[in-house]
């Protein structure tokens, strides 16, 4: 790689983090020009002191929605890629089974969690059965597109060495859709930690048990604007967290599929 290739790549690294900076300082110069009330719209440095302030108080609920999104999200990958492989088997539960997949993602969540959240007598397992609804399908869809979008002619192959559906489905399905997978878990990374966000803000739930959005809920109730700012940090700070985590995990997939 060569030295001007290299520092491209570093600039661009932390073109993001300039622009964020930027945001900041522009938004905290128009605060203190209009001469804005913090119960209205704190300064970056106010939401930052807040931050530190509360942290105590802060960071367990960030745990609890942390754990609820991960444990949600490794939940929807098991169950969307376990689904997709049992309905590629069989066009008949491929049939009857996806429309009841459809059915369950296009009805919003913020809809049916609290009746959920009724009718499952642990909070817990609520707010994961509410993370799974959201997040399994992306991983359903697109594990099912990579199990069926196969070259016809390693199909044809396949049946001329009479492979059985098993060994088909593990030595080229599976192989083959790699990339779609990955994909789908891209996908459901962040579309768990909106479904554990609204699963909460439905539960409402406090205690040592809550997590960012009851904190969220508490601080409009207070009108403590500041403290509302400082958990939506935290949450694009775990949405950061996700987001790049995935992205090392599936280039390093990728890499040893196509190696392969």
């Amino acid at each position: 790689m060569s030295k001007l290739t290299f520092k491209k790549k570093y600039l661009a690294s932390f073109l993001p983090i300039l622009l964020l900076i930027l945001i900041f300082v522009i938004w905290e110069i128009f605060v203190k020009i209009t001469e804005t009330p913090h119960y209205i719209l704190p300064t970056p440095t106010f939401i930052f002191a807040t931050l530190i302030d509360d942290w105590s108080m802060l960071f367990p609920s960030m745990v609890n929605t942390l754990e609820i999104a991960f444990v949600g999200f490794i939940l929807a990958g098991l169950g969307g890629i376990s689904i997709a492989l049992l309905l590629s088997y069989s066009k008949t539960l491929q049939n009857t089974l996806l429309p009841l997949a459809v059915i369950l993602q296009v009805t919003p969540i913020i809809a049916i969690s609290p009746l959920i959240i009724i009718y499952v007598e642990s909070t817990y397992i609520a707010l994961l059965i509410c993370v799974w609804l959201v997040a399994f399908f992306p991983v359903l869809t697109n594990t099912m597109f990579g199990l069926n979008a196969i070259n016809r002619e390693l199909i044809d192959l396949f049946k001329l060495y009479n492979a059985t559906k098993y060994k088909t489905l593990l030595y080229l399905r599976i192989p083959s859709s790699i990339p779609s997978i990955v994909t789908g878990l891209k996908i459901a990374a962040g579309l768990s930690l909106i479904g554990a966000i609204v699963a909460e803000f439905a539960a409402g739930s406090g205690g040592s048990n809550s997590g960012l959005a009851f904190r969220i809920l508490e601080a409009g109730y207070r009108l403590n604007i500041s403290r509302m700012f400082a958990c939506l940090f935290l949450l694009a700070i775990i949405g950061i967290i996700f987001h790049k985590s995935l992205e090392i995990i599936s280039q390093f997939i990728l890499k040893k599929w196509d190696k392969s």
